[in-house]
């Protein structure tokens, strides 16, 4: 048996997907299981030993050193190539009808395309149609499941998996200053950066964090943030807000962790041993890495994308914007996650 998964979403959403992975390969262990993503995505699954096959295609707005119609040749090269390999089943793994996947998935004329449909949108291709229905009212990752009914697969929902680049992470480790490495705290991921306006903490607050967090379970700190000048028109980046924050806490075991690549930032999640962030493609890495997250939501549905299968906070104000969080919610939050996995440790 053939399977490919198509998922051209972004980190998170690719993330959420990855409990399909195992549950296929538990049920079907000599099956033949592919994924089909974009190279934007693409590393935030690379070593899952749940695929046979990890196929990319460069999406148009993300072509860099080659021209837009070169990237949409080998788009068709590697459509004919899957097309020859005869798949059995095509999933598309997206939440509603997913149109875009679904021309992908045509070209490839596998035997069954499963796929949501709506009262709205629905094609006969998708011949293993599954009704989106209240599908929206579920996490991301139980609406993706319910794919798998059409090939038999039911049971508990695997955790997500993501694997980090065990030499780079060495190599991150071992730069780490001494007062951040051999400290006694937690070692605590602030990630300071967010897409979306209404998801973005101050700096500020980040500081009042810190310090709480130094004052009372002595924590220590590696900073992320998406690297760049907020200024740049097509990739602002935070690198002044990260320079302000670890300036402010210059006096606390804190280093920067700054990542130009997401194999980088997997690496360095990888390392922490809780993060603190607002809801993004991070905090799935995060989660997926199995670290206990303290997460800010703005207005995206917390429902929907809490992190899934590790110990979280969740932190949700009625204005639905992370500003209006303060530090002490934050701070009192995190301690509760403390207390759960203290908890979870001695069950353990």
């Amino acid at each position: 048996m053939k399977i490919l998964i198509i998922r051209r979403d972004n980190i998170g959403d690719l993330i959420c997907t990855t409990p399909l992975f195992e549950a296929i390969r538990r049920q079907y262990p000599q099956a033949y299981i592919a994924a089909l993503v974009n190279s934007y995505n693409e590393p935030a699954i690379q070593g899952n030993p749940h695929l046979d096959a990890i196929f990319a295609y460069t999406k148009g707005k993300h072509a860099t050193g080659e021209s837009v119609w070169q990237a949409y040749l080998r788009r068709a090269q590697l459509l004919w190539r899957l097309r020859r390999m005869r798949f059995d089943y095509v999933i598309l793994a997206t939440s509603g009808f997913a149109g875009r996947a679904l021309k992908l998935a045509r070209m490839l004329a596998p035997r069954y395309i499963v796929g949501f449909v709506t009262d709205k949108a629905s094609s006969p291709s998708i011949n293993l149609a599954i009704a989106q229905g209240d599908g929206g009212m579920l996490h991301e990752t139980e609406d993706m499941f319910r794919l798998l009914g059409p090939l038999g697969v039911s049971g508990g929902i695997p955790g997500l998996t993501v694997l980090p680049d065990s030499e780079l992470a060495a190599s991150l480790r071992q730069s780490l200053p001494d007062k951040v490495a051999n400290g006694e705290g937690p070692l605590v991921a602030l990630h300071i950066s967010a897409r979306k306006e209404r998801q973005r903490w101050p700096v500020e607050r980040f500081v009042e964090l810190a310090m709480q967090l130094h004052a009372r379970h002595a924590a220590r700190f590696l900073v992320f943030w998406s690297p760049g000048d907020e200024t740049n028109p097509f990739h602002p980046g935070d690198d002044g807000k990260a320079a302000h924050l670890l300036e402010a806490l210059s006096s606390l075991p804190a280093a920067p962790m700054r990542t130009e690549h997401l194999s980088e930032l997997m690496a360095g999640l990888s390392l922490c041993d809780f993060a603190v962030l607002s809801d993004g493609g991070g905090m799935h890495l995060a989660a997926g890495l199995g670290k206990p997250v303290l997460c800010f939501f703005g207005n995206s549905p917390a429902h929907r994308w809490y992190p899934w299968g590790v110990p979280y906070e969740l932190v949700q104000k009625p204005t639905c914007t992370v500003a209006d969080i303060s530090a002490e919610e934050a701070c009192e939050a995190f301690g509760r996650l403390i207390q759960t996995r203290h908890q979870a440790d001695l069950v353990r």
